[in-house]
């Protein structure tokens, strides 16, 4: 009798936690985040109101109320968070985590991004994401790594489709942020989808594709198009 089939067979040893060290890239590094961040992070969130809009805390008041939420973020034991040091000037401009993290699923989850006007839409802030994807799926292993946003953060959306990641669907009215009941949009990478994926990026990061004014020459897009073409 046959046994029916029930997925696909997997080796089940649970995947490692992230591991908090340091990261270090061309245009930026990433380190464990830290009360010694605070204060370029305090500087790096002025005149950013609008940074804030689509997570669940911030903006700060005050330079004491920054203070307060980084240590926080720091000590969570089940979420590690860092802090992004940029090239471009030396100091921390964001942060980011891994967050709803599933060892034994071997499932996990880049997301609490907060990237200043600064560092948003640099090279910095492109290989910040690609160093924690890497250390996701070349280093700890993960099958599955999602970005999750709302459905109404269409910066966050493209930004997934950029990547590589798939649109898996909407939860409806999944979360309530800041007295308002927001939807929740869902995209995933796989495994077997990462490795060409990284080629892009790694392509889109090389220093070749910059001009002297730090400009990329080529688009992720264009650079997958090309890939496509050539197969």
């Amino acid at each position: 009798m046959n046994e029916p089939v029930l997925g696909i067979a997997v080796n089940p040893t649970p995947r490692p936690f992230p591991l908090r060290r340091v990261h270090h890239g061309v245009s930026m590094s990433l380190e464990p985040l830290a009360e010694n961040h605070i204060h370029d992070l305090w500087a790096a969130a002025q005149n950013a109101e609008q940074s804030w809009t689509y997570l669940r805390y911030g903006p700060f008041a005050t330079a004491d109320a920054l203070a307060s939420h980084v240590r926080d973020l720091a000590v969570r034991d089940d979420q590690p968070f860092w802090a992004v040091r940029a090239g471009f000037n030396r100091q921390a401009e964001g942060w980011l985590s891994f967050c709803d993290i599933y060892p034994a699923d071997g499932a996990i989850e880049l997301g609490s991004i907060w990237f200043s006007p600064r560092l948003q839409r640099t090279r910095a802030a492109t290989e910040a994401i690609f160093l924690l994807m890497q250390h996701a799926f070349d280093e700890l292993g993960y099958a599955r790594l999602v970005w999750r946003c709302q459905t109404l953060n269409t910066a966050s959306r493209r930004a997934a489709e950029r990547y590589g990641f798939k649109a898996e669907g909407i939860w409806r009215a999944a979360a309530i942020v800041k007295g308002w009941q927001r939807d929740v949009a869902w995209h995933s990478m796989l495994a077997d989808e990462w490795p060409s994926h990284k080629a892009a990026l790694l392509a889109w990061l090389d220093d070749n594709n910059f001009d002297a004014n730090g400009t990329a020459r080529s688009t992720l897009a264009g650079i997958r198009a090309r890939t496509q073409e050539s197969k």
